[in-house]
């Protein structure tokens, strides 16, 4: 055989089987991709994506988009082809497996706190909209979950109002802890609850939970792990009283951050005024009761996401600025974005043709 032929051939079944080992071989990575995005003005399968009742919306034009981010399953796990693939891509991200989904969780746990999450930005979104608009949104400490053996277990129940602990009052979440863990291991506490049952009747009468309604509930204490803490096995939260209807459906999405574009959206829809007189908007952050945005993750993802879509500006958190502004798609405007009444005040410039005045993200 010609020198030259076999070496054509060992260079062939060389590749061959490199190709064979990366396609057989698996990493500890998975990927992260542009997801869908949703006009939160908009409807979403056929459905409004916010739905408002007992209270005058008014018409919107534009877009608010909210972004998601793409990821492999919990149970697939990348060969290295793939995972080369994916990093030498500009619109994928590839990062540890243990980064999306840690180890000391299954994927049905990582499933069930991205809902709870989700499901918390919603009522943030809620409440941090309403705020801006000046109206009043009464709030109480409730019971957030009970855990799955817990002392509290069949006595205390996720919706029910604490009003105190050992007959102290308690102003936020942390002081339900702060007195739980007062007792030693063992010992007995003493809870003023009003059942879930009578805050969800409160609330959709639009009225607040009675303290007529509140009920005495002694729950035992356990040790937790090595500090010896006293638990009860619940997750205080805190509720929200709101004076009207507003609903939140989007199916398929978890995670919180998409509780600023809900937010904004549920303000656009109570505003007489057009809030992005007619611009494509999307963003992305978390938002508290008090209108503070916050980090999310896969920045880079989100706005790829958005400007395929048609958005020409980019609502983004004040931490993800620096890391959105390495790699901005043309064409796309990065607001800085810290609070919910920094969010209205770009969109006024926005509206009002005064883009040069907006705070935009920078690499540095």
């Amino acid at each position: 055989m010609p020198r030259r032929t076999a070496t054509m051939l060992a260079s062939t079944l060389l590749l061959i089987a490199m190709l064979c080992a990366g396609l057989l071989i698996t990493v500890p990575y998975a990927e992260m991709s542009p997801g869908p995005t949703v006009n939160t003005l908009g409807e979403h399968d056929g459905e409004p994506v916010l739905n408002i009742k007992k209270h005058r919306t008014y018409e919107t034009s534009g877009h608010l988009n909210m972004t998601t981010v793409r990821v492999t399953a919990a149970d697939y796990r990348m060969n290295l082809l793939e995972a080369v693939g994916g990093w030498l891509r500009h619109d994928s991200a590839v990062v540890p497996h243990s980064t999306l989904y840690p180890e000391d969780k299954s994927a049905k746990e990582v499933d069930q706190q991205n809902a709870e999450e989700f499901s918390a930005s919603q009522e943030s979104a809620k409440v941090s909209a309403l705020r801006e608009l000046g109206i009043r949104v009464p709030s109480h400490i409730i019971v957030g979950s009970v855990v799955k053996g817990g002392a509290s277990e069949g006595k205390l129940h996720a919706g029910d109002v604490i009003r105190s602990v050992d007959g102290k009052a308690v102003k936020d979440p942390k002081g339900v802890a702060a007195l739980v863990t007062k007792h030693k291991p063992g010992a007995k506490v003493r809870f003023s609850i009003i059942p879930a049952a009578k805050v969800k009747a409160a609330e959709k009468a639009g009225k607040r939970p009675s303290a007529r309604d509140a009920r005495q509930i002694t729950v035992g204490t356990k040790k937790a792990g090595d500090d010896g803490r006293a638990i009860v096995g619940i997750q205080p939260a805190t509720g929200h009283t709101f004076p009207f209807d507003i609903d939140i459906k989007l199916a398929d999405v978890g995670g919180p951050s998409a509780g600023l574009m809900f937010s904004l959206g549920i303000v656009d829809k109570l505003t007489r005024e057009d809030l992005t007189g007619g611009s494509f908007i999307a963003g992305t952050g978390t938002i508290d009761d008090d209108g503070k945005v916050g980090a999310i993750g896969g920045i880079q993802m989100k706005t790829v996401a958005a400007r395929a879509k048609g958005a020409k500006y980019f609502l983004t958190p004040a931490a993800n600025c620096t890391a959105a502004a390495k790699d901005k798609p043309a064409g796309l405007t990065l607001v800085k974005t810290s609070t919910m009444h920094g969010a209205m005040g770009a969109l006024k410039k926005i509206r009002e043709h005064d883009t040069e005045a907006l705070p935009r993200c920078k690499a540095n």
